[in-house]
């Protein structure tokens, strides 16, 4: 799927994001990385408004986190999303969120995802253009 399968947000880790260390919570990054996966499905064809007007969802079914290194106070960080696999029905993201400045790797994430139609609730097959970037989509939020 290579770089057209790709998207990049950026977070500054603010209080609400930290415990009275100062250090990011868990929740936080699942926050970080359904931001990044939402706009990357915007991306794929996956826009949240044809989704509610289809009634047909992208749902999460899995996720596996893996947290290296914390995140902190104040911290700048770049979330980086990409569409790893895909067959009839589900595929997979990836994620990676980095340190802005030191680049260092804090997390990766997989989620597994399946289509579901609603309300429902009926496995759907993935859109036959799934994973071909919708027109006019933008690589990174905002720009």
């Amino acid at each position: 799927m290579g770089e057209a399968a790709t998207f990049e947000t950026e977070e500054q880790v603010m209080f609400y994001d930290t415990d009275a260390g100062g250090v990011v919570h868990n929740i936080a990054y699942l926050r970080f990385i359904e931001k990044c996966r939402t706009l990357l499905g915007g991306k794929l064809g996956l826009d949240l408004k044809q989704m509610a007007e289809s009634g047909l969802y992208a749902v999460v079914v899995r996720t596996e986190i893996d947290y290296r290194k914390a995140a902190k106070l104040g911290d700048h960080l770049k979330i980086r999303g990409w569409l790893e696999e895909v067959d009839r029905v589900r595929f997979w993201c990836a994620f990676e969120i980095t340190r802005e400045g030191d680049e260092q790797v804090l997390i990766t994430c997989r989620q597994r995802l399946a289509m579901v139609k609603m309300p429902e609730g009926k496995p759907a097959r993935l859109p036959q253009d799934f994973g071909l970037p919708a027109k006019g989509a933008k690589n990174r939020e905002g720009g």
